[in-house]
């Protein structure tokens, strides 16, 4: 039974969906069709795929959030058996497929944001807005949260980390001031952090908060997001059918220059082999981005990054 916390919030809408839905389904209805949310999270995009390829169309739903996969198995249950829902990180999509799918994919997806539940939670860690635990683990039933990377590194680790993954140009000053902070005693709160950043950061950005990079960072490093992402851009290509396509919805730039990069790869001839013929096709030029109206009712929606790569051989 799903905890109250766990009970997904009603207003959930899931970013660019007339966009992936698009994109997925450009062609006549396809019997059978098998598709992978390789994040599932509340289930938005996963609905509306089902509801698109029914009534024999499956989906294998992955999330390495349990309170992810709980919104999801209650939202998606009218499927019944037409789902299968699997505790994983997308990086594992393709040893999930080799062990749960029925072959290629006529479509996969992946969603590279945080949820609205993962935010809103204080106790999730995630958010400066409330403070709680400093946690930042998706899936929390393994390794370190932000409190332990923060007590455990080295300041010029802490600067790297905050200058590669987040991109901050204070990460000295605020590696400093987190090492002097924990020299005081241990930084387990998001609160703590928050105001500890605060006071480092010498000039402010209008309307966006001084922890907000440094929060996006450890978040980064405590997950090893990039290092997923990259396990699953070299997989999730080879799991496509011919005429399948692959969605990636990246939120920042460090996320959208891996894809932008191997999809690149993927779908231009290599100028090293002759007559090399790329197996790919690079169906979005450009990224695309959620309309001005949706941007409006979802305010989350601004930094949506949307790519798409179809096999074609």
């Amino acid at each position: 039974m799903m905890t109250e916390a766990a009970s997904p919030p009603p207003a959930h809408e899931p970013v660019l969906l007339p966009e992936i839905m698009e994109f997925l389904f450009y062609r006549d209805p396809i019997p059978d069709g098998f598709f992978c949310d390789a994040t599932v999270g509340m289930g938005g995009h996963s609905q509306a795929i089902l509801e698109s390829s029914g009534p024999t169309g499956r989906l294998l739903a992955l999330d390495r959030d349990a309170d992810a996969l709980a919104f999801a198995r209650a939202r998606l249950a009218p499927f019944g058996e037409r789902v299968t829902f699997v505790h994983a990180p997308f990086s594992e999509l393709a040893a999930t497929m080799a062990d749960r799918g029925p072959g290629a994919a006529d479509g996969i997806l992946a969603d590279l944001g945080v949820s609205s539940p993962q935010l809103d939670r204080a106790e999730r860690g995630f958010s400066f807005q409330r403070s709680g635990p400093l946690d930042m683990r998706m899936d929390q039933t393994r390794g370190e949260t932000a409190a332990d990377l923060v007590a455990r590194v080295e300041e010029r680790e802490l600067v790297s980390i905050l200058r590669d993954l987040g991109e901050e140009r204070f990460a000295g000053r605020i590696a400093r001031r987190i090492v002097e902070a924990r020299e005081r005693g241990p930084l387990d709160s998001t609160g703590a952090l928050a105001e500890v950043v605060a006071q480092a950061v010498p000039a402010r950005e209008r309307h966006k908060n001084p922890a907000t990079r440094t929060f996006q960072a450890l978040r980064i490093a405590v997950n090893r997001e990039l290092e997923e992402l990259a396990t699953f851009l070299a997989d999730a290509p080879g799991l496509l059918r011919p005429g399948g396509r692959l969605c990636i919805i990246a939120f920042h730039s460090l996320e959208d220059r891996m894809v932008k990069r191997r999809f690149r790869g993927l779908s231009e001839p290599r100028p090293e082999v002759p007559g090399d013929t790329p197996k790919f096709r690079a169906v979005t030029k450009r990224i695309v981005v959620a309309s001005e109206d949706e941007q409006r009712r979802n305010p989350r929606s601004r930094s949506a990054k949307l790519r798409v790569l179809e096999r074609i051989a």
